[in-house]
């Protein structure tokens, strides 16, 4: 058992050491948790999630985009450009148009994972 200093007192830590470095190790650093926080903000609005739900299942363009969400295409291409930004969807181009698509297959098991939590 260690006593460590917290906000001017003291407090008991009861885990046994092995615990404590599992979770010294586990937890994040500030620089992590920061990216962390941004990801999850970009997936905690709406309209994002409407849009990221419908690319989860094949690529699509913002004409296609706009007309199967009821989506205007000026807030599409706004929130498109968050995602972007995000790094949470990417685009090909196909001659004049665009295709996006989520930029990798773990957001897509974090938004199936986030739906069944979710219940």
């Amino acid at each position: 058992m260690r006593i460590y200093p917290f906000y001017n007192m003291y407090m008991e830590i009861l885990l046994d050491k092995h615990k404590q470095e599992l979770i010294k190790n586990y937890v994040p650093t500030d620089g992590s948790l920061k990216d962390l926080a941004f990801f999850f903000d970009m997936l905690s609005d709406r309209t994002r999630l409407k849009i990221l739900s419908a690319l989860s299942i094949c690529p699509m363009c913002v004409n296609d985009l706009s007309a199967l969400l009821g989506l205007n295409q000026t807030t599409l291409s706004h929130q498109l450009g968050k995602l972007r930004a995000g790094k949470i969807v990417d685009f090909r181009r196909q001659g004049k148009i665009s295709f996006y698509y989520i930029s990798c297959k773990a957001i897509t098991d974090i938004l199936l994972t986030a739906v069944q939590a979710a219940g």
